[in-house]
């Protein structure tokens, strides 16, 4: 199975965090989540929002951004409202890092500016800030599976009461 790795940095909303572990369960997406955080992991919003799915997480904890960098080759893609390329536009290969920022600021600057080739820009009406981040980073996962075929993915669902014809 190839391996896609979702990146948050410093997520500040426990909700949003919980709504990403449950997109990274079912997808067989690995989380990483880089501090400082702006909850606990034992926040009682994030429990509720991805309860259900935490068990089923690949994850790992990390300070800060340094300590991930130390410890993850790449590559990265920087998933940003600032950048030039459309994230339709780029291949993932197998052990893509996704990474989207802090729900207030975004990725830093400096990071991206020395990155530009790999800073992608989900398509956006002009003037408007951006999505939300648990909404966005589905996108992301969205992508990169669709480019992957949705490899080891189920396609086909089943009627509940009923067969399908």
């Amino acid at each position: 199975m190839a391996i896609l790795n979702i990146v948050m940095v410093e997520p500040r909303i426990p909700q949003n965090a919980g709504n990403v572990a449950r997109t990274c369960a079912v997808t067989g997406a690995r989380l990483h989540l880089v501090g400082p955080m702006g909850f606990t992991i034992d926040d009682r919003k994030l429990k509720r929002a991805g309860l259900d799915y935490w068990s089923q997480l690949d994850i790992t904890y990390y300070k800060d951004m340094e300590s991930f960098f130390a410890q993850n080759a790449g590559p990265y893609f920087y998933f940003t409202s600032k950048g030039t390329h459309r994230h339709t536009d780029i291949p993932y290969p197998d052990g893509a890092y996704l990474l989207f920022g802090r729900e207030d600021a975004g990725l830093p600057e400096p990071l991206l500016l020395q990155n530009p080739d790999t800073c992608v820009r989900i398509p956006m009406r002009s003037g408007e800030r951006c999505l939300n981040l648990s909404n966005s980073i589905a996108v992301g996962v969205y992508e990169v599976l669709r480019q992957w075929n949705f490899a080891d993915l189920e396609s086909c669902g089943q009627l509940t009461n009923y067969e399908w014809k």
